[in-house]
């Protein structure tokens, strides 16, 4: 006789996690400030952790984790249970933020590349070897920038936005917007006079 038992494989979550994991889903789908909040405090470790994994960057990674719970209460109604549980369906949302998160990074990377090419006025005149270097150090300098005055001088440049309209698409409060704007400037000014690129301060 064997007297050798198998050992027990728990392939299921606990009851009492999926029990849970439902209550919160009803709580949800019912705007439930407070199940909202649970459900914050049990998925968000895992939504920032993924999305550091996959962006590098522990700032962009709070800005999606941000995002992801604001799509999960503004898309409650979405939410299917007989489609899979409440995390797998925030992992979803998590994972298409992460994806709109990079194609944003690379958005930026072409406005950068973009205003490299425009920095000095097309001529008949071969371009000397000094202005390529400008045209590096610009693209030095605007990489390099603090993003919130990066995208200020983008949106006005290649969108052509006044800063009423920047101040308007943001929120961004007007009077931070013009400070964005004008410490950006004197950035690049000063990076390509002095030939370097601005460091990582405001």
């Amino acid at each position: 006789m064997n007297t050798h038992t198998r050992p027990t494989t728990t392939l299921a979550p606990p009851v009492e996690e999926t029990r849970y994991e439902e209550e919160l889903a009803h709580g949800l789908v019912a705007a439930d400030e407070e199940a909202f909040a649970a459900i914050y405090r049990h998925w968000g470790s895992l939504v920032h952790t993924m999305a550091t994994r996959s962006l590098g960057d522990t700032h962009e990674a709070e800005d999606v984790t941000q995002q992801v719970f604001v799509g999960a209460w503004r898309g409650r109604h979405g939410f299917r249970p007989e489609r899979g549980p409440l995390g797998a369906w925030l992992v979803g949302i998590t994972r298409r933020k992460i994806v709109d998160a990079l194609a944003a990074r690379t958005r930026r990377l072409s406005l950068v590349e973009s205003a490299a090419r425009n920095a000095v006025p097309a001529g008949p005149i071969p371009p000397a070897p000094d202005d390529v270097l400008d045209r590096v150090l610009l693209v030095e300098a605007l990489a390099r920038l603090p993003q919130a005055q990066r995208e200020v001088l983008c949106m006005a440049f290649y969108e052509d936005l006044t800063q009423v309209q920047i101040a308007e698409r943001t929120g961004v409060p007007l009077g931070t917007v013009k400070s964005h704007a004008r410490r950006g400037l004197h950035r690049l000014r000063t990076a390509v006079d002095r030939g370097d690129a601005p460091g990582a301060g405001s």
